[in-house]
């Protein structure tokens, strides 16, 4: 097993894990969440169940409120009718004067048809013996209620006026003081969630609690807020009495809401830092694995140059001594061909000078130097245009790449098989596609064959490929890719370079 497949599988491992890791805190999370979420759900049961509770109470309040006035409307009858009765010579006057003076709570004024005070009773003694002080109870009393009309004699009437006793005016300020304790109630609540209190149209807000003011600033944000609310919880519907029913809305609470989205957030925040580290180490890796080929084409550069200079003098030893001179001009060939890697080795690390080079030529040169040093069993089927297609290239460093792919597909076919090198001039640049007839390569691994490492061979250290690369696209701002392979049917490698 290569490094490349230890590492996939070490990765495979890690995010496993990381999922598991994610999935179960996501899962302890949301069972936290939808405990407090029920939690909350009691409190809100509870406290609804307060609200309508207390709403029966200030229903039965001002239900006693509307009869006590109604029996108080009977007082002032049964006094007016009283009044009438003593002008009567038939009636029972000791009943009559029993009647009048049973009623020691409703404060009434008597008067004739031109306004003149005739009696009064129930009034404190301070306005009672005040000639101004009961002229304006009098007028007072005539804007309250419709006064009690009295047949005297012969056409002759009384009116009688009354006004809400003290008893009532206490209890009136009692019911008031318990509506509002109930709108205050509901709009600073026990369970802390936002609540609306509308009347019967759910549009006019009587009172509001916990809730952004943002959110009902309008009449078109409090309709959209109260059928929010209506769809999360049914409206509490409150009847004081008054033959109309008010409505509270309410919703879960801001901190339940939050709970809710927290868990996303987190590992939001937490993916988004491991991405950043993700991407510095990855960064810092890169620059120390730049570092290693650096040294070790460096070096390896360095320690070619002594043999290099011994072979370039033992050929020109060969050469004086009358060795054959074709053996003599191969010798140089491969000896030119060292110093060609050499340079090769030592231009990386530095930034190469590109030039203004015929692809076309160099290709041809880099097939015909491999032709003669692979087998005679790999037919090369070189379809390059007679014409010259100019690029920005280093040449030592490109032929590079041309002699790796080649040597890769020679492998591959098992040193007998058909490896077609195609140029395609077109106006962006140049394509060159090189394709053999060996095992092919997985779609899986169309990527990973130029990752440092990866190889499928017994012996090398998988770094022909990944060199190819960092030429092509460091060097010379081009593409490599996998364009197509079949297992057992062969592999086309696709170059892109641009044309300036």
């Amino acid at each position: 097993m290569n490094i490349y497949s230890q590492k996939q599988q070490w990765k495979l491992g890690l995010f496993i894990v990381a999922l598991i890791i994610v999935f179960t805190s996501l899962w302890y999370t949301n069972k936290l969440v939808t405990s407090i979420a029920n939690d909350e759900k009691s409190k809100i049961k509870l406290w609804a169940d307060a609200v309508q509770k207390k709403a029966k109470l200030v229903k039965f309040t001002n239900d006693l409120f509307q009869k006590l006035q109604t029996e108080e409307r009977k007082k002032a009858e049964l006094y007016a009718l009283a009044t009438k009765q003593l002008n009567n010579e038939m009636s029972d006057i000791s009943f009559v004067l029993k009647v009048l003076q049973d009623n020691t709570t409703v404060p009434v004024i008597l008067a004739d048809d031109k306004n003149n005070i005739v009696a009064s009773r129930n009034f404190d003694s301070t306005i009672a013996n005040s000639k101004e002080g009961m002229a304006k109870e009098f007028e007072q009393m005539k804007h309250l209620y419709q006064p009690v009309e009295i047949d005297v004699y012969k056409g002759q009437k009384n009116y009688l006026y009354y006004k809400d006793s003290r008893l009532f005016n206490d209890i009136k300020v009692v019911f008031d003081s318990l509506i509002k304790s109930f709108i205050s109630e509901v709009a600073i609540n026990s369970a802390a969630v936002p609540v609306i209190y509308t009347d019967s149209t759910k549009l006019n807000i009587i009172a509001f609690g916990n809730i952004d003011s943002s959110k009902i600033s309008n009449d078109a944000k409090i309709k959209a807020t109260i059928v929010n609310m209506e769809n999360q919880n049914t409206p509490i519907e409150v009847d004081l009495g008054e033959g109309t029913k008010n409505y509270i809305f309410y919703e879960q609470s801001p901190l339940l809401t939050q709970l809710k989205y927290y868990p996303y957030i987190q590992f939001g925040v937490i993916g988004l830092f491991l991405l950043i580290a993700y991407v510095l180490f990855s960064t810092a890796r890169k620059a120390e694995q730049d570092q290693v080929w650096v040294g070790m084409s460096k070096e390896t550069a360095h320690q070619l140059g002594t043999p290099l200079s011994s072979l370039m003098a033992w050929t020109d030893y060969l050469k004086a001594n009358g060795t054959d001179e074709s053996i003599v001009t191969e010798m140089n060939r491969d000896v030119m061909r060292l110093h060609m890697i050499t340079e090769r080795f030592s231009k990386i690390g530095s930034q190469p000078t590109l030039q203004d080079e015929d692809i076309c030529a160099i290709l041809k040169n880099a097939i015909d130097y491999l032709k003669q040093r692979t087998s005679k069993n790999v037919n090369y089927i070189v379809d390059i245009p007679n014409t010259e297609i100019h690029t920005q290239l280093s040449a030592p460093l490109f032929e590079w790449v041309i002699e790796n792919l080649c040597k890769n597909a020679v492998d591959a076919m098992d040193g007998k098989g058909e490896l077609k090198i195609t140029v395609t001039d077109i106006p962006e640049g140049v394509i060159i596609d090189l394709a053999d007839t060996g095992k092919g390569i997985p779609k899986s691994k169309h990527k990973a064959v130029f990752k440092p490492g990866f190889t499928t061979k017994k012996r090398g250290w998988g770094l022909g490929l990944s060199l190819c690369k960092r030429i092509i696209e460091n060097y010379h701002n081009g593409k490599i890719i996998v364009l197509h392979s079949e297992e057992n049917k062969g592999t086309t490698f696709r170059i892109t370079l641009n044309r300036g």
